[in-house]
């Protein structure tokens, strides 16, 4: 019974019945094997079990495609067409892997199979010189007739043989050569005998190569195994797999070198080729995020002084949205391209890191201001290049990007230089973008201490750091409390207190805002209830801060009954306060929260009001129901000095404030909003806005923000009458 098909990323794995037979069927003709067509199926099916077994593992063992690899060999597909039809077969149908992951995987197992079949093939070839090194190592002298006798059999295998041999002395002149070595390298016999082997240099030599053969002609090693490139007459070039070995005499001094070659040209460009892939993107042909990594270490290593510019294009994907993957596909192709053209010809390396981020490998910085201008310049010059307007069928595209500038200090390593660099370029976004930003170590360490702070939000609510104060909201037509502000406040365990400006961005930026302002409404109400039980004349107005990212959470509202439900605090006597750029621009799912918690009785009040739009015409649309005038505002409008009636001393920008202020008061009443002066802190400023009509007030000049225990006896004072 056939197993049931594998389902990967992109489709269905073929089964091991169906993946061995469609191999079958490729590679039946390409060598001569002692098996019929059932057979070869049979065989493969185990093979094909094995790799899909190891396809589906968590990880990868490399192993299981080098024994498919050996295995071939083993069964005598040695010819080229074998290995290379059997790679493009599992390239074709294990395809439905997908994705970058399964392509990678997919890639390894390829060049797995074809590193085991090129083994198990150089074994075979080191066994086959072995027994004709023997037979050549017979024939030495005349003396020994035994060996002489074989001499007819070893002239047989020597000119007949399938690999190439060649005999040279120990001045390295070929002395015999037989044919297959002279079709390897594409000359008549006449042209190599009496000719010298130093006459076969290629630029592509391993280094020491030719030193390494002179020590062996010296008697000094006794072989020498590599792979090698020659050039043909005809300028086409051959690759080969060399063994080199010294033949002595019975006294042990050199008399002969033996050279066994094998043709692995099409084996050599299969694995060049498999080597460019796993390298290289395969969308725009640039090094891939492996060699990048692979060159950037390099170069720490050699300690050349690298840098990096780590790019990213701006809005792309919108271009994905509005134009489509297959045209951003092409448009990631040109913009590479145009960097490759602008920076790659300077002879920096500039590769694909995925998606739409690029990166430029800048070697040899110097020191200095010098060096942070060079990568300046060449960040700059990337910019210049992505903006180039870009034609691709009938739309002309323009695109900018925002680049991180990084350069190693030497105290990096390549993953610690890139996440500086990834670093930079969010610093660029969020500046602006079409930009590049150049790595500051203090901003980057206030960064880190910034994203250290918001992962400690959560345990620090669990262990009660959190706390909250109130300040009281003061009734400016006779000094009465009518209610308080809950403030949120954050002490370590060390004893430090942290500003609310500092930790509260943090929590709204991570989303911990939710939780943490579900908590400060529980506890707020918590805290009235139990002042109101104490004193059943108290029933103060708690006001609490909400930001926007809690108003578009589906939960609110349910979250805000709940509180309520479970405090016993009267709906009208809470209110919420959202910031005025919180509420100008507010979604529809928003607004109707606002709605309905004004529906429930709830108070909204409009916070900081005066920063931002201070639309009025814009508020008639919302329900809301209390104004808090920015403390800046009423410090312009209310001045330092005077008395309520006195202006003299008033310069004419604030007269100018101390109208406006009057007015957005009378505006506000007429659309029925009371209005909340903030950071009252003077008698001159309370005087004032009294005088304006404005309805209460906060601030120093009544109280500080205080502990709940302190609540009640303020709730029953005339505030300010001692100032």
């Amino acid at each position: 019974m056939a197993e049931a098909p594998d389902t990967g990323a992109s489709g269905p794995l073929p089964t091991a019945e169906q993946l061995a037979r469609v191999w079958a069927r490729a590679v039946a003709d390409t060598s001569f094997v002692p098996m019929d067509h059932k057979t070869i199926v049979v065989f493969l099916r185990g093979l094909a079990d094995d790799l899909l077994a190891a396809l589906r593992a968590d990880e990868l063992d490399h192993a299981v495609p080098l024994r498919v690899g050996a295995a071939l060999v083993h069964a005598h597909f040695t010819e080229a067409g074998s290995i290379e039809h059997t790679l493009a077969v599992l390239g074709r149908e294990l395809r439905p892997l997908g994705g970058a992951e399964g392509a990678g995987r997919l890639a390894a197992v390829q060049g797995a199979v074809a590193a085991g079949y090129a083994r198990a093939l150089q074994e075979r070839t080191r066994q086959e010189q072995q027994e004709v090194t023997a037979s050549a190592f017979a024939a030495r002298t005349a003396a020994e007739q035994a060996r002489w006798a074989s001499e007819a059999r070893f002239q047989a295998v020597f000119a007949d043989a399938l690999i190439g041999i060649g005999l040279a002395d120990t001045e390295g002149r070929i002395v015999d050569i037989n044919r297959a070595m002279c079709e390897i390298l594409g000359r008549p016999p006449e042209e190599l005998s009496n000719g010298m082997i130093w006459t076969f240099v290629h630029p592509e030599d391993v280094p020491g190569l030719w030193d390494r053969t002179k020590e062996l002609l010296a008697g000094e090693r006794n072989h020498l195994r590599l792979e090698k490139a020659y050039f043909r007459p005809d300028g086409s070039e051959v690759w080969t797999d060399l063994v080199l070995s010294l033949i002595r005499d019975p006294d042990g001094s050199p008399l002969y070198m033996v050279a066994m070659m094998e043709n692995i040209t099409e084996r050599h460009r299969l694995q060049t080729r498999l080597q460019h892939q796993a390298q290289h993107d395969p969308l725009t042909d640039l090094p891939n995020r492996t060699l990048f990594f692979e060159r950037l270490e390099a170069a720490l290593q050699a300690e050349t002084h690298p840098g990096v510019c780590y790019l990213d294009l701006d809005g792309f994907k919108a271009v994905n949205d509005t134009l489509g993957h297959d045209l951003g596909d092409r448009l990631l192709h040109a913009v590479a391209r145009q960097l490759v053209d602008a920076v790659g010809s300077a002879g920096h390396l500039v590769a694909r890191m995925g998606g739409d981020e690029f990166v430029v490998l800048v070697d040899g910085i110097e020191e200095g201001e010098a060096g942070n201008e060079r990568l300046r310049a060449v960040a700059r010059t990337a910019l210049e290049a992505v903006r180039r307007p870009i034609r691709l069928d009938e739309n002309e595209i323009v695109v900018s990007a925002s680049i991180g500038v990084v350069r190693a200090d030497g105290g990096h390593d390549a993953a610690e230089l890139m996440k500086a660099a990834d670093t930079t370029l969010y610093w660029a976004k969020a500046d602006g973008r079409n930009r590049y930003a150049l790595f500051d170590e203090d901003r980057h360490r206030s960064d880190v201490d910034r994203f250290e702070l918001s992962a400690r939000m959560p345990d620090a609510l669990t262990r009660g750091e959190f706390s909250l104060e109130y300040q009281p909201l003061v009734r400016l037509a006779d000094r009465s409390v009518l209610g308080v502000e809950a403030l949120l406040r954050w002490t370590l365990p060390d004893g430090r207190r942290l500003d609310p400006g500092r930790f509260v961005p943090l929590a709204e930026d991570s989303g911990f805002i939710v939780p943490l302002g579900r908590w400060v409404l529980r506890q707020a109400c918590r805290n009235a209830a139990a002042w109101a039980a104490t004193n059943p004349d108290t029933q103060p107005l708690m006001s609490v801060n909400v930001a926007a990212r809690q108003l578009r959470e589906p939960s609110f509202v349910g979250d805000v009954a709940a509180v309520l439900a479970a405090t016993g605090w009267p709906a009208e006597l809470l209110q919420l306060e959202l910031t005025e750029s919180a509420l100008m621009g507010t979604p529809d799912g928003s607004l109707a929260a606002l709605h309905a918690l004004s529906g429930m009785g709830v108070r909204i009040a409009i916070d900081d009001f005066g920063t931002g739009y201070s639309n009025f015409a814009y508020l008639r649309q919302l329900p809301v129901h209390a104004l808090k005038l920015a403390g800046s505002f009423v410090t312009g409008a209310a001045g330092r000095g005077g008395g309520a009636d006195d202006r003299s001393g008033q310069t004419g920008g604030e007269q100018v404030d101390h109208e406006v202020v009057g007015l957005v008061i009378r505006l506000a009443h007429t659309l029925g909003l009371t209005v909340t002066a903030e950071s009252v802190e003077t008698a001159s400023q309370f005087a004032h806005l009294r005088q304006l009509g404005c309805d209460t007030g906060q601030g120093w000049y009544f109280a500080p923000a205080v502990p709940a225990e302190q609540i009640p006896r303020l709730l029953a004072a005339r505030m300010g009458d001692q100032r």
